[in-house]
């Protein structure tokens, strides 16, 4: 990836982060999301690069989007891939909390999974664990694992999962391990153990839309 590209893709998250900003607060979550898209398109499209967009966000929730198949960029420049979700966290940013963020990612063409619409499994790990799980394995096997990895034991372990309906059985699986949980009421992107220095939780586990789950994962 180029360094000047990288540059410009800060201009574009700042602009969907600012266009958001201004309705902290006001219980308008869809006004937000609309914002903040619109803003982050304008700017996608001033930027040298023949972009497109292969995990988007939108469909599930009926909001504005960055459409997957949208072409972005000035049509100059490297061929990308681009990954998008212009405000991870609209009901955080009309409740007016914290930990809305924009989430972006960009690679060279072909390196980003297009993703279905429809759902998937999702299971996150610090990097203590990586390798060590299985996404297919019993709930209780990969949090031994996790437990192992950090020389910890189950019940010092702590999971985000968001709280969701869906995930109810999921949530008394773990708990019947003896491990503890962190519900989530939105916005689980900031709290997955990859992206975290030191991360706060030793896991994450969800049913989630598969282009979240692509776009965080990849």
């Amino acid at each position: 990836m180029e360094r000047s590209l990288s540059l410009e893709l800060v201009r574009v998250t700042e602009a969907a982060a600012l266009a958001s900003a201004r309705w902290i607060g006001r219980g308008k979550k869809d006004e937000a999301d609309g914002d903040a898209t619109q803003s982050m398109r304008d700017v996608f499209n001033t930027v040298p690069m023949k972009g497109t967009v292969v995990i988007g966000e939108g469909e599930m929730d009926e909001a504005p989007m960055l459409y997957i198949g949208e072409k972005l960029g000035t049509g100059y420049g490297p061929r990308v891939d681009v990954a998008v979700d212009p405000l991870e966290g609209t009901d955080i940013v009309a409740s007016g909390t914290w930990s809305a963020m924009v989430v972006l990612a960009v690679a060279d063409h072909g390196n980003l999974l297009h993703a279905p619409d429809m759902y998937m499994e999702k299971i996150a790990v610090g990097s203590e664990a990586a390798g060590k799980i299985d996404i297919n394995a019993p709930i209780i096997n990969n949090l031994q694992a996790v437990a192992e990895a950090k020389n910890k034991d189950i019940e010092d372990l702590v999971i985000a999962i968001l709280d969701r309906k869906r995930h109810e059985k999921m949530i008394q699986e773990i708990r019947d391990t003896g491990a503890r949980i962190k519900l989530l009421p939105a916005g689980d992107v900031d709290v997955e153990p990859p992206v975290q220095p030191e991360p706060r939780v030793e896991g994450e586990r969800a049913h989630e839309g598969a282009r979240r789950v692509a776009g965080a994962l990849e």
